[in-house]
């Protein structure tokens, strides 16, 4: 944290193109410059990160009111109806979600959650969860998920995460989601004893580790995203298996 003063921090759904433009531009910040990051609707002159789904979504961001309403946070989320206005959900790129789909239950997809360099490590992670703990209670949501990710290609150098995940946090069968070819890569790349339970987890990103401490579980296999200079991983969060333990750090009724 290098901020100088306190945050005053607010969290709503962008209600204008200013505010979807000021979310893409921290997402520029995150995936593009720091992360190396890119795509087809990436926007380098303006410094806009964005791609086809951008106008389906609901934008959850974070404003820092002592900032002079600096953008802080975003996070975006799709229902089932807004992924049939978009011809699927963003997600369906790498994974088969036809284990979901079947459960007829209430899905949000989640995506491009970032937190701007100078505010993490402190409360704005624990605001922006509670924006969305909101938003799923007013449209009864029932399972989260999304593709969260590792940087970088090399999925050996990501073997002791990727196998933890695999042999310690892998969906129960009705919610498997599974990675499609030809991207599709092996997660089971070092058997159980054999993990460095340590070494593992310190490799693990933020986020990924805030949805295990959730409940959170992962799909079967990884998807390697070149283009976004990534390997995905794909995590799904049954709300109404949570612990009250659970509820109470993701912060329902906060």
């Amino acid at each position: 944290m290098t901020l100088t003063h306190e945050p005053e921090f607010r969290v709503s759904v962008a209600r204008s193109s200013e505010d979807l433009r000021a979310a893409q531009r921290l997402r520029y910040d995150v995936f593009v410059a720091e992360l190396g990051g890119g795509g087809a609707l990436v926007d380098h002159d303006e410094r806009l990160e964005r791609d086809r789904f951008d106008p389906f979504f609901d934008h959850l961001i974070l404003f820092d009111d002592a900032a002079e309403g600096r953008v802080v946070g975003v996070y975006r989320m799709l229902q089932a109806d807004q992924a049939a206005a978009a011809g699927g959900y963003y997600s369906e790129d790498e994974y088969d979600l036809a284990p979901l789909k079947a459960t007829g239950r209430r899905l949000l997809e989640l995506g491009r959650s970032c937190v701007h360099v100078d505010y993490r490590g402190g409360p704005a992670m624990y605001h922006l969860w509670n924006g969305l703990a909101g938003y799923v209670a007013e449209h009864g949501i029932d399972i989260l998920f999304g593709v969260a990710s590792f940087h970088g290609t090399d999925v050996d150098a990501l073997a002791e995460p990727l196998s933890l995940l695999h042999h310690r946090h892998l969906a129960p069968e009705v919610l498997r989601v599974t990675a499609r070819p030809p991207h599709a890569a092996a997660m089971d790349l070092i058997p159980e004893p054999e993990i460095d339970r340590r070494a593992a987890m310190l490799r693990m990103p933020a986020l990924i580790k805030a949805y295990l401490r959730l409940g959170g579980v992962v799909g079967q296999g990884a998807f390697v995203d070149h283009g976004f200079n990534t390997t995905d991983v794909c995590l799904v969060m049954d709300t109404g298996a949570m612990s009250d333990r659970q509820r109470r750090i993701y912060g329902v009724g906060a």
